[in-house]
This record gives C-alpha cells, structure tokens and sequence, in this order.
C-alpha cells in the first residue's frame, strides 16, 4: 500500500503542535501493517538543510509565483518528497509565522501550493512511484481534493482533522490566485460563510475523514465545538472516524530517556523529581509538584490554572510550567512565580527541558477547554506524572478518572473534571493533593499510569484497515 502523507510540518524536522509528532510518527507506525508512507513537505529551511541526496523528480515552471522543484530524499528516518520553492518557504521563523509573530500574508497561496503538489503526486506520480492514497492533514492540505478534480487524479483521499478550530480561510477575491474553480464556490464546495476555507473544502471532498480521538469525533458535530463546520460534520458524518493518536514511545521512554536520569518505575521518580526542584528553584515541598508543558492559549485553560492555584499551593503543591503563548498568561505565570517560591515559570520552549519536567513531576495538568487528542496526557501517564485533564475530546478518551470505583477496580490512571470551570479545576487539585496524601493509593494510580498503552499499535492498524477500504476495487 502505497500513501502519500501531506503535512505543513513534521516532528523531527519542523515542529509547532501535535500535527508534527503524528505526521513524523505515521510513517514508522504503518510499515509494521505494509504500508509504504512518503512524506510531502514545504521545503522549509531547516527541511532542506536535512534532506540528505535530495534528488530533482519534477520542476514546476510557475508555482504560485515562481519555479519551483520537488525533490526526492530522506531525512531522519523518514521518505521525503519535498517543495524546494525558496520564494513560498525559504524564510525565517515558524511554518505560519513571521519573526513579528504575525501570519504570513500569502499563507493561503503557501500552503494551497502544498495541496497542489501532493495533487500533482496523485495524479502523476514522484520519480516512478505512485500513491494509492494521499492523506492529508489539516486545513493546509484541504485543497487537494479540489485540485485532484481539475487534474484528473483518482487516488483515493483522507484528510485528518488535528484542530478544527483553525479553518484556513480567506476571501473570496483570492479565488484566481489560489487555482480555485469558480463553479465549486458553493455550499457543497469549498465556500464558508461568503469566503473560502481550505479545510471546508477538504471536508466536503476527501473520501474519508478522521479525527484523532473518538470523542473529538463526536465533538466536533456540535455547535459547541464544531467552530462553524458542525454542519459540514454532520453531513459527513458517515464518513468520519475518530482514530486516537499515539505517542513515539522510543523517543518518550523513561527507562531510556537520555534527557533524564532513567527509571522502570516509582522509585526512580525521586532523583528526576530532585534534580527538577534543583533547576526550577523549587524548595522541598510536602504536596504533589504539577508540571504543565503547553502553548498558553485560551484553548488550554492556562487563564483556569492562575485562578484555581491556591487550591494547589494552600495544600502543599507546586507547580512548574514551561509555554509561551498568549503575553497575558506569561505575565500573569510570571507573577505567580515572583509572588510565591513554590510556582516557577519557565517562558519559551525546550524540548529536553520538557523531558525533565515530565520525568520529575507528579502530576501534568492539561485543563483544555477543547482537546482534540493531546499528547502531554499520555507523555505524563507513560512517566508515571499523573495527568489531571478536562473531560473533553482525546483527555476523556486516554484517562481513567479516579473514581471511587475505578480506584475499588484499580483501574484509575489519573483525573479528570468537568465541566471545564475554575470550580471544577480547584476539586481536582484538592482531589489530586488528597490522593498524592495517601502513598498506597498513589502508588498505585502511578503503576497504572505507567503500564497503559499509549503507543501507535491499534491506531496503526485502523488507518492501515482505512487505507485498504477505500482501495478495494480501484
């Protein structure tokens, strides 16, 4: 089975969210099942500077403002095809934004010349090889299926929906520049609202959609969460299925984790948990240190934590955060950390210091208001740090609340609490002090943590089982 993978970015390559750590993890996870998956990604600066014997496959004489090539390779483990059109990607800060934090204005051409290629791959082939199917992710891969009709292709489609929240929209005046079909700007194409949305168009066109947790699948068809498209969802409802993410359970390992002291168990905890308190400038503390790794957005429900704290510090608790995001939220974490020694707050993002806090805490809190997977959760529960997590999308669906019957069973591996409310979060945190009180009961939630499986093995064989459905008989 051969699968062409569409992304805007790819862990560890180019990384701004959990769609990177799926689209760097699909590959490996889907060969165990015979699936042959190639990567396309824009030709970023650091893509390209890793891209090892990139070899040309095809040239583009004019793609959205300039030539451009596609090239063949293989970069950290991974099959690559890969834009080099230095006049879309060749620039500095992230995939989306400017070095001002500010979108690009073209993002809408950028990235529409993302789908246009892995069309042309569909439709064409990359030096020899030809996907059967092309699987993209997100509203940066949502024009394919309007592009595949103009060219003829008939791979069969998948798009993934990581976070409906961002719809790739634009205005309608761009519909010339960005290769559109005037006659599908219309309800059952890619119109939203008297504008266009990519990921609008990709809902309505790909033959199968997928979400990535079961809940955020039947989430996403109410008004409440479906941020406008839960029309679309309804309407496509037989059409979607909810595939819970994994995590690289290689790259997160506690008894091999080079960024840590390792450990097997709870005992090994207390050095990583020492060494964390020794660099964050945390004193000893008689309460369960929480850790938070996040982008600090509303979304997150970082504004919950500032308020519900004292129900963590008042009963012994600490709390270390790394994120940045939203500059209220920094000030205000920042100021929570100048007013008492038990908070500490670290701005900006590191990738092995996220390592260490997870190794080192007690428990992760992931409050989201909205989450359609997550990956903190199952890297807290593969540690042993109990995730403490809204009721809501991949948090309901990778959590077993401490209820007094699943702790009677012994099936509990961590918390959770709803509605998504200040009040809420404060009986959670008073609820986690008063189990982190009672060793045996927490010795026994963090051995339940730790020995549930949060690896890529049952999502795996659900897209391979996907892929062949939607095959049969082409």
């Amino acid at each position: 089975m051969r699968v062409l993978s569409i992304a805007s970015e790819c862990a560890p390559l180019v990384k701004t969210g959990g769609l990177a750590d799926v689209a760097g993890a699909l590959p490996a996870a889907l060969a165990g099942q015979g699936v042959q998956m190639r990567t396309l990604l824009p030709g970023y600066p650091a893509v390209t500077a890793a891209l090892r014997d990139g070899a040309e496959v095809a040239r583009f004489d004019d793609l959205f403002g300039a030539s451009a090539r596609l090239l063949a390779g293989q970069a950290a483990g991974l099959d690559l095809l890969v834009i080099d059109a230095p006049h879309l990607f060749a620039r500095p800060g992230n995939p989306y934004l400017g070095p001002d934090g500010r979108d690009w204005p073209d993002n809408p051409e950028r990235f529409a010349a993302l789908s246009w290629v892995g069309a042309w791959i569909g439709t064409h082939g990359a030096g020899g090889w030809h996907p059967q199917v092309l699987h993209g992710h997100d509203w940066q891969a949502g024009f394919v299926t309007e592009y595949l009709r103009q060219m003829g292709g008939r791979p069969a489609t998948v798009l993934t929906i990581h976070n409906v929240a961002f719809p790739g929209t634009t205005d309608a005046s761009r519909m010339h520049s960005l290769r559109l079909d005037p006659g599908r700007f219309h309800v059952d194409g890619y119109e939203f609202y008297g504008g266009i949305s990519a990921l609008k168009a990709g809902l309505m066109g790909a033959d199968a959609l997928t979400t990535v947790s079961p809940t955020y699948a039947e989430e996403l068809m109410t008004p409440e969460f479906g941020m406008g498209l839960d029309g679309v969802m309804r309407h496509r409802r037989s059409a979607l299925t909810g595939i819970l993410n994994g995590i690289d359970t290689d790259a997160w390992n506690p008894a091999t984790d080079p960024a840590i002291q390792p450990y097997a168990g709870l005992d090994g905890k207390a050095a990583n948990k020492a060494a964390l308190r020794a660099e964050m400038g945390l004193p000893d503390a008689d309460g369960p240190l929480c850790v938070i790794v996040s982008r600090m957005t509303h979304q997150k429900g970082l504004d919950l934590v500032l308020e519900a704290l004292p129900a963590l510090l008042d009963r012994g608790g600490q709390l270390a955060l790394l994120g940045s995001g939203d500059p209220g939220l920094e000030y205000g974490f920042r100021l929570a950390g100048d007013q008492n020694p038990h908070v500490a707050t670290r701005i900006g993002y590191d990738e092995a210091l996220s390592h260490r806090l997870i190794a080192g805490g007690d428990a992760i809190l992931v409050p989201s208001r909205f989450e359609p997977c997550g990956l903190t959760q199952m890297y807290g529960l593969r540690y042993g740090t109990v995730p403490v997590v809204g009721l809501t999308g991949g948090l309901a669906d990778t959590v077993i609340n401490a209820s007094p019957a699943a702790l009677a069973r012994d099936v509990a591996t961590g918390i959770q609490f709803s509605p998504v409310t200040v009040d809420a979060l404060r009986g959670a945190l008073t609820r986690l002090c008063q189990l982190y009180a009672d060793r045996d009961t927490w010795s026994r939630l963090v051995a339940n943590a730790m020995a549930q499986p949060v690896g890529w093995d049952q999502s795996a064989q659900a897209y391979a089982a996907l892929y062949a459905r939607l095959t049969a008989g082409r």
